[in-house]
Formats: structure tokens, C-alpha cells, sequence
């Protein structure tokens, strides 16, 4: 089992379990973040306080705009460059496979709509997914395209068995409620094999646990910076792979798609690279705070982040059962994130949410369920208490 003393590393395949004995990686960040001051914030699977030097970076580009206006436009400009290539980086992409976004929904909703459909195609779906990866597709039977809906525990063999003809697959990283972790290079691999698109819905993993677009063959993914990234909202990233770029129209069309930037342009030639899902004006001081909390992490190393959070996860699912609490999903390492969710007959979710929240513990009531999803830089302290704190 997985413990907080312990597991702070993980070797290249994050689901590996380490054996040595380290100093916990939340020793050195706790204190750095103001939120520990205030509350134990195991919420991060819906917003996350911003990491410092997000919220550092965006308060200086708000000064300076304040003072000096669009003066400085051209730092813009290369910040956005910056934050493409830093995504690319986190993901092992290449920078012309990055586009910016305004959140995850409208990344997932580009390629669903993007795409030339024709009546018969066969999509895989997953009937656990959150909505933003689940009505973009649903939305496409009034087109004629079918999907077939599977679980997302189904075993490998029933995924490959869906993808045969199937013109597309779309999951989730990380299951929004049971915290389910998909095996992304399995699936890779049955997609590859069936000539399938393999899109990924990266939000509820991407900074807790490594992703490497190359390794599990992903076509496209989209995620917010808001949750894991520690970044703010209304920024996100879009990676779609180059070779498919052509295959994908840009769902909104505004002045700066196209590779001429002029105001007076009428050339209606996109730009040569991801960019061209870029709408008209970006979210600059978003782009400012995302592209410091992408670094922040890649400084820090996503591999260690992931450790820290699977113990931080394993502890809390393991002393919410020994108090009576139903866990919900498998807890295997291998499909473990650091989302977990439990209820009680006792109380409703509500009820238990409120009782934690007037206690400075921030959690969140889900479908019936109390989750919580602990980040790397929260301490064994703060689990404790939690855990004591369970009504």
C-alpha cells in the first residue's frame, strides 16, 4: 500500500510503487502556499488555489497593464509562444501541436465538431464520463454517427472489441468522480491498431501524473489549467497531432486563424500549425499565470508530483473505509489518481461536505458522493486531520 513517508518517486512508469524511504516531497512546499494558512483545500479536482508563481506572474502583468497599457505587447506575444512550448514539454508534443483555449470543453468540442462526419461512423464512448466528454459526442447521433458506450473498468478486450470499425475513441484521463485512471498506452495501442483517433479528456490528471502523447499515441487533448495545473481558469491547451491538423476544422473562425496576420487580410489560408484553432484575442494575463504554473510544475517533476498525490489519496481512502465509509472504485495503484470519493448512510454528502467545511477542510459533494482530491504540496498532517475530522 501506498504511504506518505514513502512514496514521494516513482521511476518512468508513474504505477510503479518505490521501496526506499525519502523525505516527503510536501516538506519542502507546504508552507510556500498561502492556502495552507487558511484551510486543508482537498479540492483541487474542481478549482485549485493558484500555485505563487501563478498568481505572482498574473498580478505583475495586471500592473503592468495598468501603468502602461498594451506598451509591452510584444512580451505578450512571446509568452504565448512560451506557453505552448511548455504545454508541448509537459505532454512531449511539439509546440506547433499546441493551441490555446479557453477551457477544456471547447478543446474536446473542436475536434468533435471539427471533424467530417459521415452517416455509419462509429464512435467508443464512456458512460462515466463528465459532460464536457460526453455530449460533444452524444450530440453527433443526430448526424448518424453511432456510439458505443462502454465503462470505463471494462476490461482491454471489450475496449479493442468496440474499436473495431470504429472511427474514433474519446476518454478521460482521469474519471472526474471515481478518480479512475486509464491505462492511456493500452488504449493507445488498441487505437493504433484499429486505425482509430484516440482523444483524450486530460483535465483531471494532467500535472498530477505524467502524460506522454508520444508513448500512448494520442491524436488530440484538451485540458483547463484550473485543477492539477494549479493555474487559473478560462486558459487552457489543445494539442492536436500535426499529421491530423489538416483533418480538423477550426470550430470558431475569427481574424487571427489565418497565416496572415494583417488587419486588412481577406487571405483565407490558415496558419500552418494548432495555432489556427486560435479565435481572435487570447486570454493574456490567463496565459501569463498557465504558462507559470506549467513551469512550475516541470521544475519541480511531474513524476514526483504523481507519488506524492497517489499516497496522499491512498491514506485518505484508507482511513475514510476504516471509519465505516463506502470507497467508491477500485483502489489498485495502477488506476489510482488523487481523487477519491466516499459516502456514508449516516449523512448525505451535503451534510458531511458542511461538517468539514466549518472545520477549514475543503471538499466537494459529487453525485451522492464526498470527494476529495489532495495535491503533492498538502502535508500527512492535514490527511490526518481529515480523516479525524470525518463525521
Amino acid at each position: 500500500m501506498l504511504n506518505v513517508e514513502n512514496c514521494q518517486q516513482v521511476a518512468a512508469n508513474p504505477m510503479s510503487i518505490p521501496n526506499t524511504s525519502i523525505v516527503p516531497l510536501w516538506t519542502e512546499w507546504r508552507d510556500r502556499f498561502p492556502v495552507t494558512r487558511e484551510l486543508i483545500y482537498l479540492n483541487h479536482a474542481a478549482v485549485s488555489p493558484l500555485c505563487p508563481p501563478a498568481a505572482e506572474e498574473m498580478k505583475r502583468l495586471a500592473d503592468e497593464v495598468l501603468h502602461h497599457g498594451s506598451h509591452f505587447y510584444a512580451t505578450w506575444e512571446t509568452t504565448y509562444a512560451n506557453l505552448r512550448q511548455d504545454a508541448a514539454t509537459l505532454i512531449n508534443a511539439r509546440k506547433d501541436e499546441i493551441a490555446i483555449t479557453k477551457n477544456t470543453s471547447e478543446g474536446l468540442a473542436t475536434i468533435a465538431n471539427g471533424i467530417a462526419w459521415r452517416s455509419g461512423d462509429k464512435i467508443v464512448g464512456f458512460k462515466e464520463e463528465f459532460p464536457a466528454n460526453y455530449f460533444p459526442w452524444k450530440r453527433l447521433e443526430a448526424r448518424g454517427v453511432r456510439v458505443e458506450w462502454l465503462s470505463v473498468t471494462d476490461p482491454l478486450d471489450r475496449i479493442d472489441e468496440a474499436c473495431r470499425g470504429a472511427r474514433l475513441l474519446a476518454i478521460s484521463f482521469v474519471q472526474y468522480l471515481s478518480g479512475y485512471r486509464a491505462d492511456l498506452e493500452a488504449i493507445g495501442e488498441i487505437c493504433a491498431r484499429h486505425g482509430a483517433l484516440y482523444v483524450v479528456d486530460a483535465i483531471q490528471g494532467l500535472g498530477a501524473f505524467p502524460v506522454d502523447v508520444r508513448k500512448a499515441r494520442i491524436h488530440a487533448l484538451a485540458s483547463d489549467g484550473h485543477k492539477w495545473l494549479l493555474g487559473p481558469e478560462g486558459c487552457g491547451i489543445l494539442y492536436i497531432q500535426k499529421e491530423i491538423q489538416d483533418h480538423v476544422e477550426p470550430l470558431e473562425i475569427g481574424w487571427t486563424n489565418f497565416a496572415s496576420q494583417t488587419y486588412g487580410n481577406r487571405n483565407t489560408t490558415l496558419r500552418a500549425d494548432a495555432s489556427r484553432y486560435e479565435c481572435g484575442t487570447l486570454n493574456t494575463i490567463g496565459c501569463y499565470g498557465l504558462r507559470a504554473a506549467i513551469r512550475f510544475l516541470l521544475d519541480i517533476g511531474v513524476d514526483r508530483i504523481a507519488a506524492q498525490v497517489q499516497a496522499h489519496a491512498a491514506r485518505l481512502a484508507d482511513g475514510a473505509g476504516a471509519k465505516g465509509y463506502e470507497i467508491l472504485g477500485p483502489r489498485e495503484p495502477s488506476s489510482t489518481s488523487g481523487i477519491v470519493s466516499f459516502r456514508t448512510p449516516r449523512m448525505t454528502a451535503q451534510a458531511v461536505v458542511g461538517h468539514l467545511r466549518k472545520l477549514g477542510i475543503e471538499t466537494a459533494p459529487r453525485e451522492g458522493w464526498v470527494r476529495t482530491s489532495p495535491h503533492f504540496y498538502l502535508g500527512s498532517a492535514d490527511i490526518e486531520r481529515t480523516i479525524e475530522a470525518l463525521p
